[in-house]
């Protein structure tokens, strides 16, 4: 079996070029697609069930949705010229008390697509200039371009693509 990092113990180097922020950009546009893709044949009633005493597949998509306004956030202070970037409430809070379980997986993927759409205009909306500014992130204690926070976000979103399909795969093995 494959050793996971935790993604809080994830490093990250960041060092490419600016010019590479459209390739990153089209990994933020497959998220929503690959999560429907992973969860369409699914029951409302297993995503919805929490699995190994964690979150269940609906939460996870949850959260993608609740880091949004944190990311779009995080661009607009690229705009503003701001040196440190706001940090992220690692104790997942308005994940925690999201109630992501009562609502149905379409109208979950609709919100993560329409605050993703967004996220990415504003993305696409950054002039060269601010493209290559450089603010502090928090927890991450290193300075990044907007490049890199695109980066990092589709990092995140592939961390809790692997934990849905792990999920998924585990319960397949195990159901004969």
């Amino acid at each position: 079996m494959i050793h996971r990092a935790k993604w809080i113990d994830r490093e990250f180097n960041f060092d490419f070029p600016t010019g590479g922020l459209p390739n990153i950009i089209e990994r933020l546009y497959g998220t929503t697609s690959r999560a429907k893709e992973l969860v369409s044949p699914l029951s409302d009633t297993f995503l919805s069930e929490s699995h190994f005493n964690k979150w269940s597949i609906k939460t996870h998509i949850g959260h993608l949705i609740d880091l949004e306004e944190l990311h779009q956030g995080r661009v607009h202070e690229f705009i503003l010229r701001k040196k440190i970037l706001r940090p992220a409430d690692m104790t997942n809070k308005k994940t925690e008390n999201g109630q992501h379980n009562d609502k149905k997986i379409g109208e979950l993927l609709s919100e993560f697509n329409l605050q993703r759409n967004h996220l990415i205009e504003l993305f696409e909306k950054l002039d060269e200039e601010t493209q290559d500014l450089k603010s502090l992130h928090p927890r991450l204690n290193k300075l990044i371009r907007p490049i890199d926070l695109a980066y990092f976000i589709a990092e995140h979103d592939d961390h809790h693509l692997a934990d849905i399909r792990m999920i998924i795969k585990y319960f397949k093995r195990h159901k004969s």
